[in-house]
């Protein structure tokens, strides 16, 4: 045991909470002192969920956002508009484009951007997913709204070289997004209003 822990499960639970992203030794120290002051039952009710997520959590077969279902509530909500796809590079970028209620289409979550830097290639995305999706479904616009980076911009390359004997039509969201940035912390504003005043997409930055 390290001698500056005073208890071996108390080590252990802070090398847990540690290994999550963002999350230093002393900021897991303060989460699992303040677990440790709940009462029993919340503490229970706080790993059931985390477990119960784990186990029954579901990803949409159309467009693989985190669901509880099959199929998520944006794809089955007739509402929205199926021949529109918002392409996104994770689930919290689904999160940040519903929040500026801008688009009312579909979305499709690679899981990622390429990334030979980090080992990530085409095959570990949901591209030829998206790919099917083009061919088989009523398609008509495909908005990339990925991250202003270099590894977002290689992959909408990618995408648009897969796409490009079809007849969808292509387009990326504004540059209001500075160069480098993430979806994910751009304000709901600058985020709609790229969406809202979207280009065509022609290959190029």
């Amino acid at each position: 045991m390290n001698q500056q822990y005073p208890s071996v499960l108390l080590e252990k639970a802070v090398g847990e909470f540690a290994k999550l992203p963002g999350i230093g030794r002393k900021t897991a120290m303060r989460l699992v002192l303040h677990l440790l002051r709940q009462d029993p039952a919340s503490v229970e009710a706080f790993g059931n969920a985390i477990m119960t997520l784990k186990r029954e959590v579901k990803y949409c077969k159309i467009c693989h956002n985190i669901s509880d279902t099959d199929t998520c509530q944006i794809c089955a909500n007739p509402q929205r508009d199926a021949s529109t796809i918002c392409v996104v590079e994770n689930i919290r970028d689904v999160m940040a484009v519903e929040s500026t209620q801008q688009f009312k289409g579909l979305y499709h979550v690679l899981g990622g951007i390429i990334s030979p830097m980090d080992g990530i290639g085409p095959g570990d995305l949901q591209i030829d997913s998206l790919v099917k999706r083009v061919e088989e479904g009523d398609i008509k616009e495909i908005i990339l709204a990925l991250s202003s980076t270099m590894e977002g911009d290689t992959t909408n390359f990618y995408i648009f070289r897969k796409l490009a004997k079809t007849s969808v039509k292509l387009s990326v969201i504004a540059r209001g997004i500075s160069i480098g940035d993430e979806l994910e912390y751009t304000d709901e504003v600058t985020l709609g209003r790229s969406i809202a005043n979207r280009t065509l997409f022609t290959g190029t930055v």
